[in-house]
């Protein structure tokens, strides 16, 4: 695995709010708004390496040079449903972005990712996408997605999660080398039912209050 590819954000604030996410007892409207405060902070950091430009402007005092973000703008793309969680997080932080949705279910019997729904923007060959979803657990739907998405022409993708296996996150690195992974925390490993241990349980249940 290359270090590179894979950030993981060990921020105390972060991790504070993830161990409390990850507590059986967290209600369902503390959990949503956990993973949005995270997300914001996952977000801070898949920009972190943005360029920027120097322009002339004027303070209530003077003028001066300042940065702007300059360069490719920005797409963000949820995968359904549990994506959703961590959206309006994002959005928090790169409100001008454009968003781009990806439905996807987990075949129970095969683990593999099927779609059923796939809405993007036009120019999403200009943009930088992040990819949102909580958990990359086998890797199976986030491979789906970003190839799907470079199919439609995307050139320039980022995967943000809050956990991510090591297996999701070997197969991701094998299928997309090319592609950074941002998450909370690396886990240790998945169940025979492909969940991650010790995790959280199912995001979209916790999310939605339907477990």
């Amino acid at each position: 695995m290359n270090h590179h590819s894979l950030r993981v954000i060990d921020h105390p604030l972060v991790q504070h709010k993830l161990t409390l996410m990850r507590m059986r007892e967290t209600t369902t409207d503390n959990f949503r708004r956990l993973l949005r405060e995270i997300s914001q902070v996952l977000a801070y950091e898949v920009t972190r390496d943005l360029p920027t430009a120097m322009v002339r402007i004027s303070t209530p005092l003077t003028e001066m040079f300042s940065p702007l973000i300059s360069g490719k703008k920005l797409c963000v793309v949820s995968i359904l449903r549990a994506g959703n969680g961590m959206l309006d997080g994002v959005l928090d932080f790169m409100p001008a972005a454009r968003v781009g949705h990806i439905g996807l279910y987990r075949d129970p019997q095969t683990l593999q990712a099927v779609e059923y729904y796939f809405k993007m923007p036009t120019d999403i060959s200009e943009r930088l996408v992040v990819v949102v979803d909580p958990m990359l657990a086998t890797g199976h739907s986030a491979i789906a997605a970003i190839d799907r998405l470079k199919a439609a022409g995307a050139t320039s993708i980022r995967f943000v999660c809050l956990l991510a296996a090591p297996e999701g996150v070997t197969a991701v690195y094998q299928a997309h080398p090319d592609v950074v992974i941002i998450c909370a925390a690396r886990d240790e490993y998945l169940n025979d039912h492909g969940y991650i241990v010790p995790g959280l349980g199912d995001a979209g249940d916790r999310l939605f209050g339907t477990r």
